[in-house]
């Protein structure tokens, strides 16, 4: 084993990120990832502009993915009330398919070694990591967790949000639609929320988050769709013009809003694995990646003996907190707000009259370009 050795459990958006830091900086790096590239995920695809000068630090071409430039935001009730605003950051949309593939591939130039296989549990003994999987036994000093939002790890180390049952379903599809480049529309509806926005290939993502319970009532997605999802007359129009790009959409089921720790195990957790921030906030995937910079920083202090393992995890905790708990809280405090339709339609009525309080509640969901 290299002194300078690091395993990352999850090649998605986080993992790969963390890698590509890693590595510029000379450090091995091992990538686990059970799935193969490329691959679509459940994800809104819009990521705020305050990770952008990150990502040139890193000397990633995301332009090369033809993201769509999105600064102006339209948000509406289930009644079909509306308020448009402009983004304060702004940001951009591209698809999961591209953009992990295309992170992929630059880890791989940079020497990134990414094996495609499913770790079946870490165990840590004597300040090491001994990392198994369905193939292989690998050893570090150093793991950085990346593997979403659910895992059989969650369950192998008992991790307190996944011994309780969630209520969420989250499905996404592409489609072929009249959509304005520059938009993404954030659609509450009974039990849920929808956002749509454009990606590359002129194609518009649909993701939106339902209430199991409500969503079990129907025999399929469309007739859900059809009953409930389209009950807001913005979602209405948007399903009646769009065109299915998929064989059927995506679903993924037991999302947890719950709190999650972002140091288990002495692994550092980063992206969804860490803590994740409601849709209605639409800045998960900024979150991914800011986690995936904090977390490298700290392995490569550790590595450079400017702290120990210890100094190592507290920082981490520290730096997560600071950057992201607000954020999460205020996303979950939003989201239980807006469940209830009377309430909603009080805030609404507030935003209306004072407009400029959007924008003040999108900062406070939102971080500072890092």
């Amino acid at each position: 084993m290299k002194d300078n050795y690091i395993i990352i459990i999850g090649g998605g958006l986080a993992g790969l990120i963390a890698a590509i830091h890693l590595r510029k900086n000379n450090y091995e790096v091992l990538v686990i990832e059970k799935n193969e590239y490329p691959k679509h995920k459940v994800c809104g695809e819009y990521i705020s502009n305050e990770v952008l000068p990150y990502i040139k630090s890193l000397k990633l071409d995301i332009e090369s993915l033809s993201p769509k430039k999105i600064d102006k935001l339209s948000f509406s009730l289930v009644s079909g009330k509306t308020i448009n605003t402009t983004l304060p950051l702004g940001g951009f949309g591209v698809s999961r398919y591209q953009l992990d593939n295309y992170l992929y591939n630059e880890a791989k130039k940079l020497g990134c070694k990414v094996v495609q296989e499913t770790v079946s549990d870490i165990t840590f003994l004597d300040d090491k990591f001994t990392v198994s999987t369905n193939e292989s036994y690998n050893y570090s000093k150093i793991v950085l967790g990346a593997f979403g939002k659910r895992s059989n790890l969650d369950i192998k180390f008992k991790r307190n949000f996944i011994q309780k049952q969630s209520h969420w379903l989250g499905v996404k599809s592409h489609y072929s639609l009249d959509f304005p480049n520059d938009l993404v529309g954030l659609h509450h509806f009974e039990g849920g929320y929808c956002g749509v926005s454009k990606v590359e290939n002129n194609l518009v993502n649909i993701c939106y988050l339902a209430n199991y319970e409500t969503f079990k009532k129907y025999k399929s997605i469309e007739e859900y769709q059809d009953k409930i999802v389209c009950k807001n007359p913005n979602l209405k129009k948007i399903f009646e013009n769009a065109t299915l790009e998929f064989e059927k959409p995506l679903t993924i089921s037991q999302i947890s809003f719950d709190k999650k720790k972002c140091v288990e195990n002495h692994i550092l957790m980063i992206g969804d694995t860490a803590g994740l921030i409601h849709p209605l906030c639409g800045n998960g995937m900024a979150m991914a990646i800011h986690s995936a910079k904090l977390a490298s920083e700290s392995a490569i202090d550790y590595f450079e003996n400017k702290i120990d393992r210890n100094q190592m995890e507290q920082n981490f905790i520290k730096n997560w907190n600071y950057n992201f708990k607000k954020r999460i809280t205020t996303g979950m405090r939003l989201g239980k707000l807006l469940q209830h339709e009377k309430l909603s339609q009080i805030i609404m009525n507030i935003l209306v009259i004072f407009p400029f309080l959007l924008p003040f509640i999108i900062n406070k969901t939102h971080g500072k370009p890092i």
